[in-house]
Order: structure tokens, then sequence, then C-alpha cells
């Protein structure tokens, strides 16, 4: 018999009234890091086959409670990263501080015509070469979010055969002198676009965070790159600071 009742009569799906009850039971009785019991003994407790019990952990996987590990089980995660967003906010530096590990890794980078709303935050004429770089960082392990970065390719040349990775904004301060002050930040929610939900690791049919942002060389003001962050919105709260 199961030791708690679902409602067979209750016109609720069987998988959702579990979900309900093992996200109450995470949230007051696991730790991060904890996994589970196995899919066979939750079944069991609960009085249902295998099927049904898998679609109640995929709803608490969507909501970002829990992951799969493969060979493991499943595992609760963390609660929501609380990322300030500054004038001069550094992804790698802020998380760094809160010991955690991250890393940054080149999806694709190219040059390309800038299109009319990059061309106009850069300061550039439509039709002007850019360089586009897409990352995609990861906190300890998991992915956080997708970045693709915006640079006149005729102020920085050469900057595809020499960035490899890791901080952009730290590479430009050492190797162009460039420390970037960030001017502009539009926030909205939107569904994942392109590859984004692959690279994310989480359902298309789920936000994500998306930050438009303009840097400035903080020595002069000239606009330098304009970046589009698409965070997991279930992994993330956004701190803005005046």
């Amino acid at each position: 018999m199961s030791l708690y009742a679902v409602t067979r009569e209750s016109g609720e799906a069987l998988y959702a009234q579990i979900a309900r009850q093992l996200e109450q039971e995470i949230s007051g009785l696991y730790a991060p890091g904890d996994f589970l019991p196995s899919e066979g003994d939750l079944a069991t407790r609960f009085g249902v086959n295998r099927h049904t019990l898998r679609r109640a952990i995929d709803e608490l996987v969507d909501s970002g409670m829990v992951e799969r590990r493969h060979g493991k089980g499943v595992v609760v995660l963390d609660s929501q990263l609380d990322y300030q967003i500054g004038t001069g906010t550094r992804f790698t530096e802020n998380l760094a501080a809160l010991g955690m590990y991250t890393v940054n890794r080149i999806v694709r980078k190219q040059t390309l015509p800038a299109i009319k709303r990059v061309a106009e935050r850069l300061d550039i004429r439509e039709g002007d070469p850019v360089h586009w770089i897409e990352t995609l960082r990861t906190v300890d392990e998991r992915p956080m979010c997708v970045i693709s970065h915006f640079l006149s390719a005729e102020r920085f040349s050469d900057l595809l055969s020499r960035y490899g990775g890791d901080s952009l904004h730290a590479f430009l301060a050492a190797e162009y002198g460039c420390k970037l002050r960030r001017i502009e930040s539009l926030v909205t929610a939107v569904l994942p676009q392109g590859d984004d939900a692959k690279c994310l690791g989480m359902p298309q049919n789920r936000p994500v965070l998306r930050v438009k942002s303009v840097n400035v060389d903080d020595r002069d003001g000239a606009p330098i790159e304009y970046a589009i962050t698409r965070f997991r919105a279930d992994r993330i709260q956004l701190r803005i600071n005046p």
C-alpha cells in the first residue's frame, strides 16, 4: 500500500499529484546533492507503475528542482542563484567569489555583416563587419547561460584568432586595454530559440531570461560590445542594482 494515497477520483493526473508531493518533500527534507529514492521504490510507495512515476520526475526535472544523473539516479539541485547585474558585473568573477566553478566554452565564432540593431548599438554602419562569438557558460558543470557577443571587426581585427575562451572581458582588458562598463540591460522572458534549449539542456517550452546589454570603453564611453545573454530562468534570479 502507498504511504501517500494518490486519489484516482480527484480528476487530477496521478503523476501531477506525485510531483506535487515530492516537491513538498524536497523543499522540506532534502538538501542540494541528495538523491531521491530509486524510481522502483517510489513507484511502489505511491502504488503506481514506473511510467507514471517517471512522468512525475519529469515535471520536477523541467522545473529545475532535480536532475537525472546517468547511472546514479535523481539528484536534488541547488536553489536559484542570485546574480547581480551592475555597471561592472563580470560573470566568472561574480560566481567564483561564491565558491563556484565556472567554465566558458566557445560554441561558435565568425565575422558577418552587422544587422541594423547590432550596428545601432555599436555605433557603426549597417553592413559593417562584426565579430560574433557565441559562448556557453557552465556553473559547477551545469549549463547556466548562452551569450552572443558582437564586437566591431574593424576595431578588433585579430580578435577571433587570438581569443580562445575564458572571460572575454578580461581578455579585452589585458590584450586591448578596454575596461568595459555596462550602460544598458534590457531583460525579457522568452522561449529559447535556435539551439539554445539544446545547449542549455532544457525543454524547448520553458522560458529563458534574455538580457540585452551594451558595454562601453570606460575610458571614452565608446561602444565596444553588444551582448545577448540567455539564462536558464529556473537556475538564476537577476538582481539589478542602479
